[in-house]
């Protein structure tokens, strides 16, 4: 025995389970569809999973996939993984085919359990894939289709539910792998330690003041920055999980009154959609419910609207390569008095770094801090307990991230006087849709890929629910002659569907006199007038 071991115990979120399940046996965990399971139950299915997982041949370090919507079993992947000693993967249940084939290969998953309804999204790669063998259904609707493989719950039925212990020695392990949205190219995959997980799970459970009476609504998919670590925040502090499989908004509204739903985190598309629900005018909450949102910082309008409805709404930012939330807009007592249009202003911005993040800077090209005058632009950098760990099998893009020893967000924003950070624009032409990011290079090279195209560039312009969406603008070769519904359909064959653009426009591209295409010419014509939005 070493002294050590008297004062430290490494950092890992499977403590908050063991710990909940100790102290609220018999209360709710999870809820969904109108059943529920206790912290007792909880834990029993989280130790069945992490046993079955071991039975199945995991060990130590593997990489487990799950492609499933926000039901209980992603929860319970969340803690039966890393329970069992592997790597939890879980995928964006909006990708396409190709996009899921990469992600398995690259991480090298063993296992997929996979959602009955997205089946066929997996269906046709299963033999080209190169690490995964092993497939688990998770029946949660009629009409899914099973892959060759176990159900979940039989697969469940194969452990035990006897103590396991962690198999956590070192802090600085790997409890997920989170794949971006592949905004320079393929997408990499983003390295999530226990130690940063557990950080940064307290850290937003504190900045939204959750306890034990905490009833979370799931709108916000696991499969994102592991729910911006909520997973693991509401177990911490022995709140309710209410899970939803998909946003439907009188479900929402239907579940917020039975449940005494109390938080809940969501892209701004999510708010304006229950903003503009039928009734929502003259609707308010039962209880004053906290609201966390990001993605893409939300309009002014829109705070308000939800406010009047009785929720505080929190502006967070953040990337996945930071756990998610990063920072927050700590609300200050002296705006009290400002009007709901100033407050809303206010809570627009991405604000300063949350409580266990560490530090948040802006910064021009040689690193130094840029005046603090709300008008100078530099790049977003970052450094501390809620950066990730780095790339997987990636060191140059790795240390490329990390130059100078701060993590580079490519995200460029203003320093305000009171110090804090309010982002004007995105450094790479990303494109945030509905609160996913979407590739404009990705989607180049895929319209390029048709064989009548000869040049194309894509840009963000503004669409009233989903904040941005891709415009194409397309340059045929001579002689060619395609519409519009054309490209659109080509994408959809070949990138997930919320990637494509929406509109197409054929026309001769603005170029520089070296040739480059002027991207800025075409996004400043499609806002002009109006204030981009980006997070």
């Amino acid at each position: 025995m070493s002294v050590k071991e008297a004062f430290y115990t490494p950092l890992s979120p499977l403590t908050f389970l063991q710990r909940s399940a100790f102290v609220y046996p018999e209360k709710k965990a999870v809820v969904y569809k109108g059943k529920s399971y206790s912290y007792a139950e909880f834990y029993k299915r989280v130790t069945r999973l992490a046993w079955s997982l071991k039975r199945a041949g995991i060990q130590k370090g593997n990489r487990v996939a799950f492609l499933c919507p926000n039901i209980p079993p992603m929860l319970e992947a969340h803690y039966g993984v890393p329970l069992a000693g592997g790597v939890l993967v879980s995928i964006n249940t909006r990708l396409s085919a190709r996009e899921i084939l990469y992600i398995l290969d690259h991480s090298g998953s063993k296992i997929l359990f996979v959602d009955t309804a997205l089946a066929p999204q997996v269906e046709g790669i299963i033999k080209e894939l190169k690490t995964t063998r092993t497939f688990v259904n998770i029946v949660d609707i009629a009409d899914g289709k099973t892959l060759p493989g176990i159900d979940y719950e039989e697969f469940l039925a194969r452990g035990w539910e006897d103590f396991l212990p962690s198999p956590v020695e070192d802090e600085m392990e790997l409890i997920t792998l989170n794949y971006t949205s592949g905004t320079t190219g393929q997408p990499k995959g983003v390295m999530y330690h226990h130690r940063g997980a557990y950080l940064n799970a307290l850290g937003q459970a504190l900045e939204v003041l959750m306890s034990n009476r905490t009833n979370y609504l799931w709108i916000l998919p696991m499969f994102h920055c592991n729910g911006w670590c909520f997973t693991w925040g509401v177990t911490a502090v022995g709140g309710t999980h209410v899970c939803l499989r998909a946003v439907d908004p009188a479900e929402i509204f239907k579940l917020i009154e039975e449940e005494k739903i109390s938080h809940f985190c969501a892209a701004p598309i999510v708010l304006t959609t229950l903003a503009n629900y039928p009734g929502a005018a003259n609707y308010k909450f039962p209880r004053k419910i906290k609201i966390m949102v990001a993605g893409a910082p939300p309009s002014p309008a829109i705070i308000e609207s939800m406010e009047s409805m009785g929720a505080e709404i929190i502006h967070v930012y953040g990337l996945t390569e930071t756990y998610g939330p990063m920072s927050i807009c700590a609300w200050k007592e002296e705006w009290d008095t400002l009007s709901s249009g100033e407050q809303a202003a206010m809570k627009a911005r991405q604000g300063v770094a949350s409580i266990l993040a560490a530090e948040m800077r802006v910064v021009d090209g040689n690193m130094h801090d840029v005046p603090q005058d709300g008008k100078t632009m530099g790049e977003i950098i970052m450094r501390g307990n809620v950066t990730m760990k780095g790339y997987f099998n990636d060191p140059a893009a790795t240390a490329k991230a990390f130059e100078g020893g701060w993590f580079h967000s490519g995200d460029l924003a203003v320093m305000d006087p009171d110090g804090y950070v309010a982002i004007r624009d995105r450094a790479k032409d990303i494109i945030i849709s509905g609160g996913e990011n979407i590739s404009t290079v990705e989607v180049e090279n895929t319209i390029y890929k048709h064989p009548d195209v000869l040049e194309v560039a894509v840009v963000a312009v503004p669409h009233e629910k989903w904040g941005e969406v891709p415009k194409a603008f397309v340059s045929l070769k001579p002689g060619k002659a395609l519409r519009e519904e054309d490209i659109i359909e080509f994408c959809r064959q070949n990138l997930a569907h919320f990637k494509c653009p929406k509109v197409v426009e054929f026309c001769e591209l603005p170029k520089t006199s070296t040739g480059k295409i002027k991207k800025f010419e075409l996004r400043e014509k499609e806002w002009r007038g109006r204030e981009k939005r980006v997070s």
